[in-house]
């Protein structure tokens, strides 16, 4: 367990090595009767797709621990799955002592859903005197910090959100550059001349309903609700909030874009894998406009990956996602008048897990300063870390890692409580009953606050001030 005194060491005589772990249907069927090595550390984590840059970065550590601890397997366990499926299969594994891994890549917004479904352990006792947890940044260290007071994983990194746009397609609409929209109007207007001047473009793309999982809450809705007078949670009776204009207010822009085709079609925005279209095709062609999307997208398009773009900058540019006057935003931390929502990823230790001690080994050294800052260049990470940002390798790494760097400062973080990912697929269903023009804003967010108020109880929400 977290916190026990560790033990001596294991044997060094036998050898380290990664296995590239697959994920069968049925995971639990497969361990059925077989005990856990007590000297293999099973290492979970998501990929994407055919992407390798994690499992190149875990096999660089495990080349690394080879002569430090060659008494120790490490076992590689990547779950192919979209983001909800993930989540899902995480949980499956975890909820099983045959199978469970003895570090799992939890995303910061369900982090606190896994602790108090009792799959996740605390580890104050492993991070207090750990001289890394001081180079992180205050709000990465209250993402892993539950209600309790505990802490209950390693912050990796954080992301920002912003507008891509394609200079070409905003010159041939004749779209004054650079761009920096002030107010939602002025998005929705450049929208509207890209759809009447480049009518074979798809003007705009802000991530919607429940195909898109959080991305359509995060990507999506929130980077506008934030932008309103109305917020999500209320930090001060921690309270959700319902009745908000600001709520209605988003979920017309979502209607607009829609109904007005600004947006991609139905067929192709209810496709879980737009993102792909998006990247690999749609912004290298030319066919998409404006991209509401996140820091971390350029990655698709570097030298040597699968969507190489050499020309991706200056091609694509950069501007703030609007408040929805150009108003100062509310809910930021410093004096802004612009959204960006922050997120990031952990490292956190299952609860059936029985090798939490060596596991913990394991993460320190991929969580030296070398390492983290060779995933944060391999995977267009912004980092969390003030050891890592101070490294001339970080320093513009990227020609946009500066700007979602310095947006961080200003980020608005989910609300960091366990109920987050059921409300979150609230949101999506009211995001999807809007799509189609067929319910109002107005209705949608009625039935949304029905849902969340049936989900936490009528003591747990409070009405909007605005």
């Amino acid at each position: 367990m977290a916190g026990r005194r560790r033990s001596p060491g294991l044997s060094r005589r036998s050898l380290i090595r990664a296995v590239g772990g697959t994920l069968v249907a049925v995971p639990w069927l497969a361990a059925c009767g077989s005990a856990p090595d007590p000297n293999t550390v099973r290492i979970q984590y998501q990929q994407f797709g055919s992407g390798t840059v994690m499992r190149d970065y875990l096999l660089r550590v495990v080349q690394q621990l080879s002569s430090q601890r060659p008494d120790i397997t490490i076992e590689l366990v990547p779950l192919v799955a979209a983001e909800a499926d993930y989540f899902t299969k995480n949980e499956l594994m975890m909820s099983s002592p045959n199978v469970t891994p003895d570090l799992v890549y939890e995303d910061t917004f369900i982090l606190k859903s896994d602790v108090a479904a009792g799959y996740l352990r605390p580890i104050d006792e492993l991070v207090r005197d750990w001289p890394v947890w001081d180079e992180l940044t205050a709000p990465s260290q209250r993402a892993v910090t539950y209600t309790d007071g505990k802490v209950y994983a390693v912050p990796t990194h954080t992301d920002t959100r912003a507008l891509w746009y394609h200079t070409g397609v905003f010159e041939a609409a004749g779209i004054e550059q650079p761009w920096q929209p002030g107010s939602w109007e002025d998005l929705l207007a450049a929208a509207r001349q890209i759809k009447e001047r480049v009518p074979d473009v798809v003007p705009l793309n802000i991530f919607s309903g429940e195909p898109q999982g959080e991305k359509a809450s995060m990507q999506g809705f929130e980077m506008l609700l934030y932008g309103t007078q109305t917020t999500l949670f209320d930090e001060a009776s921690q309270k959700w909030v319902v009745g908000g204009q600001g709520f209605v207010d988003a979920l017309q822009l979502i209607q607009t874009v829609y109904t007005e085709g600004l947006a991609p079609s139905l067929g192709d925005a209810l496709n879980p894998n737009i993102g792909d279209t998006i990247y690999n095709s749609w912004l290298p062609e030319g066919r998409l406009g404006i991209n509401l999307d996140g820091s971390w997208i350029s990655q698709n398009w570097g030298a040597g990956a699968a969507g190489e773009w050499p020309e991706w900058w200056p091609t694509l540019q950069l501007a703030t996602m609007p408040t929805q006057h150009g108003e100062p935003n509310p809910w930021a931390p410093g004096e802004v008048d612009f959204v960006t929502l922050a997120g990031g990823w952990s490292w956190a230790f299952p609860a059936l897990s029985t090798k939490t001690d060596l596991a913990w080994e394991v993460l320190q050294q991929m969580m030296t300063t070398e390492n983290a800052l060779s995933m944060a260049l391999a995977d267009n990470q912004v980092t969390i870390r003030a050891d890592v940002r101070a490294e001339p390798d970080y320093q513009g790494y990227s020609p946009t890692i500066d700007f979602f760097t310095d947006l961080g400062e200003n980020a608005i973080y989910r609300p960091a409580v366990a109920a987050y990912p059921e409300v979150s697929a609230r949101i999506q269903a009211a995001m999807g009953q809007v799509m189609t023009g067929g319910t109002t804003p107005e209705e949608a967010a009625a039935t949304y606050d029905a849902a969340v108020t049936d989900l936490v109880g009528p003591d747990q929400v409070v009405e909007a001030t605005a």
